[in-house]
């Protein structure tokens, strides 16, 4: 077992370290990327092909503290009906360049809040979504739903465009806790939301949870994470509380003399963890937990799930489109991300314009690097072999990326037949080992450098 002392050494607790919901990660996508690059992209998507879309909406009533999301708040109806016009117009422009029947096969809402649509402009962006695109057969859709700003009529209006699949942030239950995150969100106004999301018929709901917020101690999490389990989720998210008050301003609200020490964080995460499995949740990768019946649980086990900007999922679609202010986008080429200030961002997109600022068009060993991290994230293991078949290079080339990692971590993986595998004891390292293979790696003054 790694002591802590190695844990702390090797970067365990660093906020820096990046999760990989990307290869390469956002921080390295270049500005200036041409809308001539993402119209060929989408041009390039076949006839008949199955793809995802993100809608973003970065409107909140309320600011939390602890959020380092794009986000703005908003206390009238008016800027999100004005962003669901530009919305449209984005998704006309999108359509003007695809080729005929493509379908969507997995719908995600986020944000932001979603719910501060009123019910009139979910059915008004949800026909627009599918006079573009229709749904496939089996089709997943989801919505970040904040039970604070969520009420029968939206409920109703969601359920009626066909939202089958909810998303709950609880971060953590205890009021105290609450109040210095500034996010104030009862178990009771919790439980009313999810028993009207499970009234509608609505089968699948995740819920996030934290650790390693300001005062969180065990009993503080225990508490919480057994009246989480109460309310039935489907799969769980066990998110590690990141303080970057750098990136995120709203953070500097947050005492840091009251967040957990490294020792701490540790203990919480075992306890939650310790819970979920308890109570029969399967344990997914780095910080997810679903049910066996789940279709996550499901996909790990036939070794068919994928990581993307939602964390661990299902979706084996190899373009994932995005839409709104700051949302980032995968096609096979690459990435996009959209312009992340409203206003740039509705002025191109109301002209026609599609409104990327940021891009990475993959080149050399980007792929092939993405995948040893996104197989080791998700199965703690990497079959180099394989992989090298699947991306057409000798496996001499994927194995002297590997050189130098035992040195650096050593006593935490095995190389046995061209497999790499992460052992049991030192999976919490799992991010730091993936990070070996990035090579846009960052450097501690935040500069990017080659390895």
């Amino acid at each position: 077992m790694q002591t802590l002392t190695q844990l702390k050494r090797l970067g365990l607790f660093d906020a820096r370290v990046p999760r990989y919901t990307s290869y390469p990660t956002a921080p390295h996508f270049k500005a200036g990327f041409e809308a001539d690059t993402l119209t060929n992209w989408i041009r390039a998507i076949p006839a008949g092909d199955k793809i995802s879309l993100y809608v973003h909406i970065p409107f909140c009533r309320r600011l939390c503290w602890f959020c380092a999301c794009r986000t703005q708040g908003t206390s009238t109806a008016e800027p999100v009906a004005a962003y669901v016009d530009t919305l449209k117009a984005e998704l006309a422009t999108i359509k003007s360049l695809l080729a005929p029947g493509i379908e969507i096969e997995h719908l995600h809402w986020g944000g932001g809040t979603p719910t501060l649509l009123q019910p009139e402009m979910i059915a008004d962006l949800t026909m627009a979504i599918l006079n573009t695109m229709p749904l496939a057969d089996g089709a997943q859709f989801s919505v970040e739903i904040d039970p604070s700003e969520v009420d029968d009529t939206r409920l109703d209006a969601l359920a009626a465009a066909g939202m089958n699949r909810a998303s709950i942030g609880v971060q953590d239950f205890d009021p105290m806790i609450q109040e210095v995150i500034g996010r104030p969100q009862s178990y009771e106004i919790t439980k009313d939301a999810v028993d009207g999301i499970r009234a509608r018929g609505i089968d699948s709901l995740n819920m996030d949870i934290l650790y390693g917020l300001p005062h969180q101690n065990t009993a503080r999490i225990t508490d919480s994470v057994e009246k989480l389990i109460s309310l039935g989720p489907d799969r769980v998210a066990l998110f590690g509380y990141a303080h970057v008050p750098w990136m995120a301003r709203r953070q500097t609200l947050i005492p840091t003399e009251a967040l957990p020490s490294a020792e701490e964080r540790l203990e919480l995460f075992n306890t939650a963890r310790d819970l979920f499995v308890a109570n029969g949740y399967d344990e997914i990768g780095i910080d997810h937990f679903a049910l066996p019946s789940d279709g996550l649980a499901q996909a790990h086990k036939a070794g068919t799930m994928k990581r993307n900007f939602q964390g661990y999922t299902e979706d084996a679609s190899q373009v994932l489109m995005g839409i709104g202010a700051s949302s980032i986008a995968r096609y096979p080429q690459g990435y996009a991300q959209n312009q992340p200030a409203t206003a740039k961002y509705q002025a191109a997109a109301r002209d026609g314009i599609l409104a990327a600022a940021k891009g990475h068009s993959f080149t050399g060993e980007d792929i092939a690097r993405g995948r040893i991290i996104e197989e080791l994230l998700c199965y703690f293991r990497a079959d180099l072999a394989a992989l090298a078949k699947e991306q057409s290079l000798p496996v001499e080339t994927l194995l002297e990326w590997v050189s130098g990692l035992e040195t650096a971590m050593p006593g935490t993986t095995d190389l046995i037949d061209n497999v790499l595998t992460i052992r049991d004891a030192s999976r919490p390292l799992a991010r730091i080992i993936a990070r070996h293979f990035d090579a846009y790696d960052m450097n501690e003054s935040g500069h990017s450098q080659a390895v």
